[in-house]
């Protein structure tokens, strides 16, 4: 059975979405952009803070289902400009420092409201 997660200490869905789907200890979370849940606003700044609001977006998502950073088994990242690529793996790393996970990371066209990263991310128990 699939249950919702949702949580006030990340950025509310901007479309028809939930913030994360758990499925047989699965957590599937969605895209989650550099938005301060107090704020509803993009965070000031580059790719470096840009990335480390993503990293606590997901880090909220995965506290709500009752998951860690060390159950992501895999992480999709997007990017504007694959010139960022470095500073956000500096960031990404930081939170995966033991075992990362699998990913993959992408230069995509454009990102929602301008953001220079976008991160999804699976979690299991």
């Amino acid at each position: 059975m699939k249950k919702i997660i949702s949580t006030p200490n990340a950025p509310a869905a901007i479309g028809p979405y939930s913030q994360a789907i758990e499925v047989n200890n699965t957590l599937y979370i969605s895209g989650q952009v550099p938005i301060d849940p107090s704020t509803s606003k993009v965070v000031e700044g580059g790719i470096t803070e840009q990335t480390e609001q993503v990293m606590k977006n997901i880090g909220a998502i995965l506290k709500e289902a009752g998951y860690v950073f060390a159950d992501v088994v895999k992480s999709t990242c997007l990017l504007s400009d694959m010139g960022n690529f470095k500073a956000m793996n500096d960031v990404y790393g930081n939170y995966y420092s033991e075992n990362p996970p699998a990913r993959a990371a992408f230069a995509v066209k454009e990102l929602p409201l301008g953001v220079l990263v976008e991160i999804e991310t699976v979690a299991v128990k």
